[in-house]
């Protein structure tokens, strides 16, 4: 079953998914791998897809009873979200830092979380680098 704060992380990353009008595929699989982490029933999962087929903001997601680890957790795979189309645009940039908001992270709470998601991002996607 899905606890209410991963049912709120995975909310989020939907939301940043819609922040440019549509949600792509590879944004999708971010969101189904997670899903896939957090252990999710299949009813769960399809609510969650559904969910997600409509356009989404932060600002619809409760956030109240996320702890530390979550936050960072969200904060983590938005940034991987960003990332996953190979770019990381001033947009994307704008985004994450809402998202920050969104948490209520401070910028030096927030800084290191930023630093090692966009390395693990960019182990994946060999083609950051360049």
């Amino acid at each position: 079953m899905l606890t209410p704060e991963r049912r709120s992380i995975v909310e989020l990353l939907i939301a940043l998914a819609w922040s440019d009008g549509r949600v792509d595929s590879e944004e999708m699989d971010i969101v189904d791998a997670l899903l896939d982490a957090f252990n999710t029933s299949a009813e769960e999962a399809d609510a969650l897809r559904r969910w997600a087929k409509e356009p989404r903001t932060l600002e619809e997601v409760d956030v109240s009873g996320l702890s530390r680890s979550d936050l960072t957790l969200a904060l983590q795979h938005g940034v991987l979200l960003a990332y996953i189309d190979g770019e990381f645009s001033e947009k994307e940039a704008t985004l994450i830092d809402r998202l920050i908001l969104r948490l209520g992270l401070s910028a030096e709470d927030a800084q290191p979380i930023l630093e090692s998601a966009a390395a693990f991002a960019k182990s994946l996607l060999p083609e950051l680098d360049s």
